[in-house]
């Protein structure tokens, strides 16, 4: 049986190796996340965050072992480990270009889409607690005012909304608003959070596609470098053999044995 070539069996290794880190990471990220979940996440949230563990176990078990089997397949030469690897990268590779491509299609519509999606929330003053709280944090930390304008807050503007000399470089605006029965003026950021929004998520989105379209060039990678080691490991075809027929010729005797058996008459 024919050998694969030890430069690519090593490369293969090494590529499998690089895989095998990509699946411990993942695994120790689940790690990470079982424990946030644990300590953290409130007992309703729990089964959802639950079950992002369990997938992100299954992954990263996956990986590595789907490493270990296209390793073990190239330093034994095992045909049967190297279609297997072959077959999962395929199918892996399939699977990053069906989720990253629907996405490309759709990131142009993404600002829309977030706008319908956050103007549900309005106004901002009779939101869920949760959603308040964490606007309460985007404001602060991001030095904006409502998430298309501080009106979105009505007449309950919160203090997170309100410039002060520590972030005076800010661009602030001065408003009037109604406390009870008395007008008063507040300055507040002048910065919607919406852009802000926007920008992080299309940043995300940006980050997953990279993150997809380069596991799918791995797979393609890896699909390739497999492909051509199962080749390695076929049999040669054998040449055939033209048998030519001989024909073999009996020498003639010689001419006292011709002699002897045919005597002269007398």
């Amino acid at each position: 049986m024919a050998q694969i070539n030890s430069c690519l069996k090593y490369i293969f290794i090494v590529f499998n190796f690089f895989f095998a880190i990509v699946g411990g990471v993942i695994i120790g990220l689940a790690v990470l996340a079982h424990f946030f979940a644990n300590d953290e996440v409130e007992q309703n949230q729990l089964e959802d965050h639950t079950a992002g563990v369990i997938v992100l176990y299954a992954i990263g078990i996956t990986t590595m072992v789907i490493a270990i089997v296209g390793a073990y397949g190239a330093h034994k030469e095992n045909k049967v480990c190297l279609v297997v690897f072959q077959t999962f990268m395929v199918t892996g590779g399939l699977v990053m270009f069906r989720i990253a491509i629907p996405e490309v299609i759709n990131r142009p519509k993404m600002e829309a889409m977030l706008d319908v999606e956050l103007r549900k929330m309005l106004p901002l003053n009779r939101a869920e607690k949760k959603i308040r709280n964490m606007l309460d944090l985007l404001q602060t930390h991001m030095h904006c005012c409502g998430l298309f304008s501080y009106k979105d807050w009505e007449d309950d503007i919160p203090d997170s909304c309100e410039c002060t000399e520590v972030v005076e470089k800010y661009e602030c605006q001065n408003i009037n608003y109604r406390d009870f029965y008395q007008m008063k003026t507040k300055s507040i950021y002048s910065e919607p959070c919406f852009p802000i929004i926007l920008h992080y998520v299309l940043m995300v989105v940006d980050i997953g596609l990279g993150v997809f379209f380069f596991l799918a060039a791995l797979a393609v990678l890896g699909s390739v470098m497999s492909s051509i080691m199962i080749c390695q490991l076929r049999p040669p075809k054998r040449s055939s053999v033209l048998l030519a027929t001989t024909t073999i010729s009996t020498p003639e005797p010689p001419k006292y044995q011709e002699l002897e058996r045919n005597p002269p008459p007398y």
